[in-house]
């Protein structure tokens, strides 16, 4: 296991902003998620599970605890009969979406462009184009607060609109299961190809955010309800309404985490009160 102190998160997430955390740990088995584990507990210091750091917001302070990364040396992915799949949480997304298109199996093409691992995408029930993770998930392994290594089936996990009884339950996502069923390469691979120019067209990945900054509220799109508030391209320092997709908060060169929860709590109110829709934040915010 690797053990860092004093490691400054803005390295280890894609909006490239956060201070130190105390300790950070990279765990490269399964066994060593565990020691990361009693680690914290026995420095009596909280602890945050990370993969690519593609969805959250540390503070400028840093994280006051133990930040663990899932995911070099736990990125194992077995191709089962019958189109199962097993694959450890530390993989990349991006990753299992090319190893699945390579053996043939359809039904994972959504994820191939999310910048995140396998076990924050099971976490959060991660989802674009009109594909999720429930949708092709059997069952998740998870550690449990009290030490235990328990196979959750897909029904109990309460898998929704990005939401899960993971984080509710305090588990540490270790791996998935999941079944696909049989596709052509090239057709695969082809949707695969038009998802992410359909990105690149239309989300600002020439900057570094943390994705979509809000959820989508029942009935609307963030993005649109945030332009009609007339806010596209709203700055609070360099943290930025993207003006390419409204949806996105990104940073434009040195943004803080306290410009980025300014500028959040800004299209909240502006939003409520121009439309009295209350947007509820996508990205995780961590103090």
């Amino acid at each position: 296991m690797i053990q860092l102190e004093k490691e400054q998160l803005s390295r280890h997430t894609t909006f490239r902003i956060g201070g130190a955390a105390d300790y950070y740990l990279i765990p490269e088995a399964e066994e060593e998620i565990r020691e990361a584990v009693a680690f914290a507990k026995e420095k009596k210091l909280p602890f945050y599970i990370l993969g690519k750091g593609s969805n959250v917001l540390f503070s400028d302070n840093g994280y006051p605890g133990v930040v663990i990364e899932i995911g070099k040396g736990l990125e194992k992915m077995e191709i089962l009969p019958d189109g199962v799949v097993m694959a450890q949480a530390g993989i990349a997304l991006s990753a299992m979406a090319a190893k699945l298109a390579e053996a043939e199996l359809a039904g994972f093409e959504f994820a191939g462009g999310i910048p995140g691992t396998l076990g924050g995408a099971i976490t959060m029930n991660a989802g674009a184009y009109g594909g999720e993770i429930k949708d092709c998930l059997l069952s998740a392994t998870v550690l449990t607060p009290d030490d235990r290594i328990l196979t959750v089936e897909k029904e109990e996990l309460a898998l929704g609109y990005r939401t899960s009884i993971i984080p509710k339950q305090n588990y540490i996502v270790l791996s998935g299961k999941f079944s696909f069923p049989k596709g052509k390469k090239e057709e695969i691979l082809a949707l695969m190809k038009e998802l992410n120019r359909r990105r690149r067209e239309k989300q600002p990945l020439e900057y570094p955010s943390a994705g979509s900054t809000f959820k989508r509220p029942e009935g609307y799109f963030a993005g649109k309800l945030i332009e009609d508030a007339g806010l596209r391209g709203y700055r609070v320092g360099d943290a930025q309404v993207s003006e390419k997709h409204c949806g996105f908060v990104i940073n434009r060169n040195k943004a803080t985490a306290a410009e980025v929860r300014r500028l959040i709590a800004d299209v909240q109110a502006k939003v409520k009160e121009t439309s009295g829709v209350e947007l509820e934040p996508e990205v995780r915010l961590i103090e």
